[in-house]
């Protein structure tokens, strides 16, 4: 086997275990590197703050007991300097490696991933040794049951925080199915993400429904207006299959709509011949993609014109919405790329959507639902803010946009 790696120019097994221990060394000395840093400018920011006698009361004091720490290239063994600060009711936590802290959030979004695809707890070990290599610890099938009940905690907290000061300018909403094996059925996560005043973006919303129904997207929405959501989005992005819209209208009657372009054209190429896809697909994207609105139904009429004689059912799903199709040509140009698609949830739930291949699944509903949650709040971590998000004072205060253009004059 060494012979042949070498002949194709791969590592053999004794090189890659190499490879791996210099990255993991590498991690260790920049993190160690970092965190000595870390101590070295707090002591400097404090070193005048001295006692009665002229000592320093904030100085170094040796090292904190060693501590392993799992990332993604493995555990890493790390020690942090220990600070001892006299001055009444401070101290020093750092921002790098808080308290605590065993595992680096990556895994902790790895885990709910893996769940979420069908593995079961007890295979855990070995699923994340896999990963992360064997000499990772503390992440047993017993931590992970203790972990699954932490986070079930966290999600009952989060599902009843107090949103009375919350006002989302933007909503983008979409279901997602899951496999559970006590379950006959498969189950729906509807799941809701919403676009702040100064553009970061936020979950919602994550609760199971039956299916994608309105009355269970009704549900969702009465229970946010209820714990205090009483202003209305100005736009939501979602699936035109969703129960959420007629459920939009009845709770937050004000709020335009957009359908998803990612939805729309996956559904409108499913009633087409192979062969003639490639084609149809590229005056989609020119529709979505188009600077104005009239480019935008120009290449509309031109769908219509090529496709509805002989695939009259592709036509049809694209003519049912188009009245909810270009409704983002009516907001800031920066915000189109965020409006079109519901890209927020796609992107954060791209690796556990249900396959066509299926899986065990998740045990349980509440367990689909907080690992769910789990996996959603990691990746909100690492979302950006809208492009543009300073046009969004504009848009609130009702300011006319044409083909993304502000206007010179106010709504009435």
């Amino acid at each position: 086997m060494k012979g042949i790696e070498a002949q194709k120019g791969l590592p053999d097994q004794g090189t890659k275990e190499v490879l791996e221990e210099l990255l993991r060394e590498g991690a260790r000395r920049m993190l160690q590197q970092a965190i000595e840093q870390e101590v070295e400018a707090y002591l400097e920011k404090h070193e005048y703050v001295t006692d009665e006698q002229g000592h320093r009361r904030v100085v170094r004091n040796g090292h904190l007991p060693e501590r392993t720490l799992v990332t993604g290239v493995g555990p890493v063994k790390i020690r942090q300097p220990r600070v001892r600060d006299q001055r009444q009711g401070e101290r020093f936590t750092s921002e790098i490696l808080p308290p605590y802290m065993r595992r680096v959030p990556s895994v902790d979004a790895l885990i709910p991933a893996l769940y979420l695809r069908g593995v079961s707890t007890g295979d855990f070990s070995e699923a994340l040794q896999a990963i992360l290599g064997e000499q990772a610890s503390g992440l047993s099938a017993t931590n992970v049951v203790r972990l699954k009940k932490v986070w079930e905690q966290e999600y009952q907290q989060w599902s009843h925080r107090d949103l009375t000061d919350k006002h989302y300018v933007y909503l983008w909403a979409d279901g997602i199915y899951f496999n559970v094996r006590l379950e006959d059925e498969r189950i729906c996560m509807l799941v809701l993400i919403g676009a702040l005043e100064d553009g970061s973006k936020e979950l919602l919303a994550v609760q199971d429904g039956f299916r994608e129904s309105t009355e269970s997207w009704r549900e969702v929405l009465r229970d946010l207006q209820q714990r205090g959501l009483s202003q209305a989005a100005e736009l939501a992005t979602g699936d035109g299959a969703l129960g959420f819209w007629k459920a939009l209208k009845e709770i937050f009657p004000t709020t335009r709509h957009q359908r998803c372009w990612v939805h729309k054209t996956a559904n409108i190429l499913d009633k087409l011949p192979k062969k003639v896809q490639p084609r149809a697909k590229g005056i989609l994207h020119e529709m979505y993609l188009a600077p104005t609105k009239e480019d935008a139904l120009q290449a509309y009429s031109a769908f219509l014109r090529n496709y509805e004689a002989k695939y009259p059912r592709a036509c049809e799903c694209l003519e049912k919405d188009k009245e909810v199709l270009f409704t983002f040509y009516d907001f800031p140009a920066e915000h189109w790329i965020h409006l079109r698609t519901t890209n927020p949830i796609e992107s954060t739930f791209a690796t556990v959507r249900l396959r066509t291949k299926r899986t065990k699944g998740c045990g349980s509903t509440q367990a689909t639902r907080t690992m769910v949650f789990k996996l959603a709040t990691e990746a909100q971590k690492h979302w950006r803010r809208l492009h543009g998000y300073k046009r969004i004072a504009e848009v609130l205060e009702g300011r006319i946009f044409v083909n993304g253009v502000l206007q010179g004059q106010q709504a009435a």
